[in-house]
């Protein structure tokens, strides 16, 4: 196992005391690698609010402390938070990411996107019992039941990521292009991209959350289920 996969990183930054006091609150010693990492998925699932109303050129957003401290973050932040918990408690961790249709997107979101093709959707993969495991802590139990859409569960075992369609079942995500798996964030490729196909989320979006006293961003997202 390449040892990338269990070092603290620039955004992935697992020897974060915050990361660190976090990760041990979550887990048990005793517990088995797999039994870890879904206690972990579950805290960050549940635990940090998602919201995809963010400064998505600060790469604050996407460093695993920093979306600790605020308490809210979107799918690359939040993957970056659980990546980061995993390899603070020693399992192997990296962040993948692909391109998937939101066939469910709301109004104001596919206005800031450009479409319903989010670009670098991102989930975390924990190398456990012999295998890479994909699981995707971005929706938080809340956010589901307002936009009833399934939550998604994490057994260790089997991969976790969205599901192709809701509660009632409309068409909900569908996974087109795989990006692969990274050893930290790759900021730089992920915001060349949001610039060329969707600029507003560096732009308009980042305006949106300022205020006189600066940045404050995690607008929320579950208020445009209503």
């Amino acid at each position: 196992m390449d040892s990338q996969f269990l070092k603290s990183s620039d955004f992935i930054d697992s020897d974060a005391i915050e990361i660190k006091n976090f990760a041990a609150e979550t887990i048990r010693p005793s517990q088995s690698p797999l039994e870890k990492a879904v206690a972990l998925y579950y805290r960050v699932r549940d635990g940090i609010r998602y919201t995809p109303y963010l400064d998505f050129s600060d790469p604050e957003m996407y460093r695993a402390s920093s979306v600790l401290r605020n308490g809210y973050g979107f799918c690359v932040s939040k993957s970056s938070l659980l990546a980061a918990c995993g390899r603070a408690v020693g399992i192997p961790s990296r962040i993948g990411f692909a391109d998937v249709n939101n066939h469910l997107n709301t109004p104001r979101l596919r206005e800031m996107n450009g479409g319903d093709l989010m670009r670098w959707h991102a989930f975390t993969e924990f190398y456990l019992q012999g295998i890479w495991v994909k699981s995707t802590p971005a929706f938080n139990l809340e956010l589901c039941t307002k936009f009833r859409v399934k939550p998604l569960e994490f057994n260790g075992r089997e991969d976790s990521i969205f599901h192709a369609f809701d509660a009632d079942q409309r068409k909900h995500m569908e996974y087109v292009h795989e990006r692969g798996s990274f050893a930290d964030v790759p900021f730089a490729a992920i915001t060349k991209t949001f610039r060329k196909y969707s600029p507003k989320l560096l732009d308009n979006c980042a305006d949106d959350f300022k205020t006189s006293d600066g940045f404050r961003g995690g607008g929320d997202f579950g208020a445009d289920a209503q």
